[in-house]
């Protein structure tokens, strides 16, 4: 007697998958690469072709997503990527091309292609993508256009998120989470070919991964691994340089029409008005086509400078390579408007050719934590596409220092490796790993989670119903008790997106905090730290709190000089007050300013703004910052303060024994 067997339609989905994986791979490993200029199936075979990744037939869909890959510029190039893929001597191929003519979509591909038929043991393919929203969308898409289940074959790693599986091929991910991965590895990576997608974009972290596998001599590698590094031309002559003339594959530009663009005299004052009036004009005379409207490029960029620790918003025009590739993107249609509402030449004279690279905007401290655990002794013996400046590399090792990640040889602490592990900066990893020593881990996981994830507040009060639901959630003890305060009521409302629209919180990124800290909880049980339970509220909790986050944020204090909230910062002589959103600034007179505050991020501005405070006490600074930091403050009234309160301090415990404190140093080595 036979019996029939109902199974849903991912259960055969994942049968057929299981049956063709064997049968998939003794073909496509015995088989030698197909370079051809026409590849994959044609319509008229659908009935017999077979998806090669999954064993599947392919779908309708997929063919009609084919003829449209086959129509971009970069297919002409497949064939001599593909044998330069395979030749290189070096394992590095340089692919050059115009933004719009498919590079980030097809390459990819092809590299999978190439991955699979060569049997590649390690067997992935990943793409850094310098924005996390770009490795999604493009996962998305290209797992479309393989006819592919995204999160199998095709799947994408962004911070708090992560789409793969055993089965993943081909895998988009965020370049920082990339060098954290190849940072915390002795090889390369777990990868067989990494694609370094838009590097004319100039991210720190891509920058960094070409300087770690620029000497890695890759063809001497187990695996024999592949690099192929995706551009504009505009950087084109830089990567040649860099990579020691690497093979070059250059992307054919697009031979369609595109609307000539008309340039204004001079760029108006109101560019919203100015816009509305061009697109009327046009729309009176009856023009034909769509109307693309291009405003005076200057973007706006946070800036870090390392002699005062502090970040600043720069106004910039855009590099030409930026605005030429957003007239690109109106190639193939000939018919329409293009408006540049700036005259030609501003990008002549002002436009740079390229944006600046962000290693030079950036605070380094972590970067240079990876580099130090990549056992990279000195900066100097460090490979940059372009050197940042020697003094943003000397704050670095500074801080470091004083956090206590490198020891007497100025190589990594085990403080340091164990900070390295955690995807922080290193002053709030250092804070977390503080709270294993003064038992208020659950509270600073918290902390961690929400400095990273969730601001807080994004706006002021829309009315005064909102504004009293805000005050419920302010803590006395400042803005860093009222994010965990945030936190918990968040939890308590179930999450729940209506809560968070009523009191001017943004539900992303409470959401995105909640996944960080399971991640960085299940990062702590992993490497065996302890934890705690939580006490939030009680007045040990309160205390053990604050010497958590001076532990690692002692660099950041800044003292009220005169009583009106008008703050000097330790390590600098600038002057700065709390901001708008500070829990201190919305209670009624005639509260006074704490006199004494820890601050999360001092930023330059038109009121330059210490954001995220809350109250210390100088003696808890005194004890828990390192003797030489204090000595080596500038010269001030805050100085000479905490020094006569360290010698009288010293002279009080003279005869008492050792202090807690120093049992504390001995014990978790902290500082």
């Amino acid at each position: 007697m036979t019996g029939w067997v109902c199974l849903e339609p991912a259960a055969i989905l994942t049968r057929l998958r299981a049956a063709s994986r064997s049968c998939r791979t003794a073909t496509m490993a015995s088989q030698p690469l197909g370079l051809t200029e026409e590849s994959g199936p044609s319509p008229g075979d659908s009935e017999l072709a077979v998806n090669p990744f999954d064993g599947l037939p392919f779908s309708s869909h997929y063919y009609e997503l084919l003829e449209r890959r086959r129509a971009l510029p970069i297919w002409a190039a497949r064939f001599k990527f593909l044998e330069q893929l395979e030749s290189s001597p070096t394992g590095v191929v340089l692919v050059s091309g115009e933004p719009g003519s498919g590079k980030s979509t097809q390459i990819p591909q092809w590299c999978a292609e190439f991955a699979l038929a060569r049997g590649f043991q390690k067997g992935q393919v990943t793409v850094a993508q310098p924005y996390p929203l770009a490795a999604l969308s493009l996962a998305v898409r290209v797992a479309d256009e393989m006819d592919l289940t995204l999160g199998h074959e095709v799947g994408y790693s962004i911070p708090q998120e992560d789409c793969t599986g055993p089965e993943t091929l081909l895998r988009f991910c965020w370049d920082r989470l990339l060098l954290q991965e190849v940072a915390s590895t002795r090889g390369p990576g777990a990868w067989g070919v990494l694609v370094l997608d838009e590097a004319q974009e100039r991210s720190v972290a891509s920058d960094s991964l070409q300087g770690l596998l620029r000497d890695a001599r890759l063809g001497n590698l187990p695996g024999d691994p592949r690099v192929v590094v995706v551009t504009d031309p505009a950087l084109e002559p830089k990567l040649q340089a860099f990579w020691g003339n690497p093979p070059t594959v250059h992307v054919p530009r697009d031979p369609g029409g595109s609307p000539t663009p008309v340039f204004r005299g001079t760029a108006p004052t109101d560019l919203v008005e100015a816009a509305c009036h061009a697109v009327l004009e046009l729309c009176q005379k009856e023009a034909p086509g769509d109307v693309l409207v291009y405003l005076p490029g200057l973007e706006l960029r946070s800036v870090y400078n390392p002699r005062i620790r502090a970040e600043s918003q720069v106004l910039r025009p855009i590099s030409r390579c930026q605005a030429e590739a957003r007239q690109r993107r109106a190639r193939g249609f000939s018919s329409g408007s293009c408006l540049c509402l700036y005259p030609k030449s501003f990008l002549d004279l002002e436009a740079p050719p390229l944006p600046q690279p962000r290693v030079w905007e950036e605070n380094l401290s972590p970067l240079v934590l990876l580099l130090k655990r990549r056992q990279i002794a000195e900066p100097g013996e460090w490979r940059f596409l372009d050197r940042p400046a020697p003094e943003a590399l000397m704050q670095a090792l500074e801080d470091l220092d004083y956090l206590a990640a490198l020891d007497d040889d100025g190589d990594l602490s085990d403080l340091g490796v164990v900070l390295s592990e955690f995807p922080l900066p290193p002053e709030l990893a250092k804070a977390l790993l503080a709270s294993c020593e003064f038992d208020c881990v659950d509270e600073m996981l918290t902390l961690a989670a929400m400095l990273t994830a969730a601001p807080g507040f994004t706006r002021p009060p829309l009315c005064a119903e909102e504004a009293a639901l805000r005050r419920a959630l302010e803590h006395a003890d400042g803005d860093h008790s009222s994010l965990i305060q945030v936190y918990e009521a968040f939890i308590q409302s179930g999450a729940d997106e209506a809560w968070c629209q009523a009191r001017g919180l943004n539900w992303a990124a409470l959401c995105r905090a909640r996944k960080l800290r399971e991640e960085l909880l299940e990062l702590m049980q992993r490497i065996e730290l302890p934890l705690s339970q939580p006490a939030f509220g009680s007045e040990q909790n309160r205390r053990d709190l604050q010497k958590a986050l001076l532990s690692g944020y002692f660099l950041q204090v800044a003292r009220d000089t005169d009583g009106t909230g008008n703050y000097l910062l330790l390590t600098h002589k600038h002057v700065a007050q709390l901001s708008s959103y500070c829990c201190y600034r919305n209670r009624r007179a005639p509260a006074r300013p704490p006199p004494w505050v820890l601050y999360h991020t001092f930023s330059i501005s038109k009121d330059n703004c210490l954001s995220i405070v809350s109250e210390i006490q100088p003696q808890m600074l005194v004890e828990l910052a390192p003797p030489y930091f204090l000595s080596n403050l500038p010269a001030s009234e805050s100085r000479d303060l905490l020094n006569q309160l360290r010698e009288e301090m010293a002279d009080s415990s003279a005869g008492s024994g050792p202090s807690p404190t120093k049992e504390f140093r001995d014990a978790c080595v902290l500082q």
